[in-house]
């Protein structure tokens, strides 16, 4: 991607299983190129939050509202002229279909690592509704993004700072990019 301001996305869809680092990266990542950061597990409904606590895992029919609720709000952001991180699991195509639906400015960063990482990271982490035990499942769901999709992928078998840093390398944010998409943050 070019070193134009003009030329950047709108939208960063941080993606991955959970305990791959979503939230964090994506936190980091906008503190870092100056947007905005929305976390997509704000738009899940109560419904699915209450299902995925009790250990059940989210059906197709579950996500279609969800995905859409996200891909309503990029489509605000972009249309208001501002930009935003958002971390979104967006483990098929179709979802992340829903997501980008045809948009060439929002790009799909994909947090890839193995499942035995990220199940140590979950035995660790306290305090979110998504149980370990259906780690299992993410993974039987993921469809890593394909090459016509035009994902960043990194691993997420490093720092934050180092996965962070991967991103905006690969994304071709330099200095000059991260001070002029300042002006678009709340």
């Amino acid at each position: 991607m070019p070193d134009d301001a003009s030329n950047m996305p709108c939208a960063l869809v941080v993606m991955g299983v959970s305990g791959s680092g979503k939230t964090t990266i994506a936190d980091k990542l906008a503190e870092r190129i100056g947007w905005r950061c929305e976390d997509g597990d704000k738009f899940h409904p109560a419904s699915n939050i209450a299902k995925m606590s009790a250990g059940h895992p989210l059906t197709d029919e579950d996500r279609w509202p969800w995905l859409q609720a996200i891909a309503n709000e990029i489509d605000r952001i972009c249309k208001a002229g501002e930009r935003t991180v958002i971390a979104c699991s967006a483990l098929k195509r179709a979802y992340r279909d829903i997501l980008v639906h045809g948009r060439d400015d929002v790009r799909i960063i994909y947090l890839k690592g193995t499942q035995q990482l990220i199940a140590d990271r979950l035995a660790k982490r306290k305090g979110h509704f998504m149980p370990a035990g259906l780690l299992d499942s993410q993974f039987k769901t993921l469809e890593p993004p394909a090459r016509d999709e035009n994902p960043v992928t990194v691993s997420i078998d490093a720092s934050v700072d180092a996965i962070v840093d991967d991103i905006v390398r690969q994304l071709g944010i330099s200095q000059a990019d991260n001070s002029a998409t300042r002006r678009n943050r709340p």
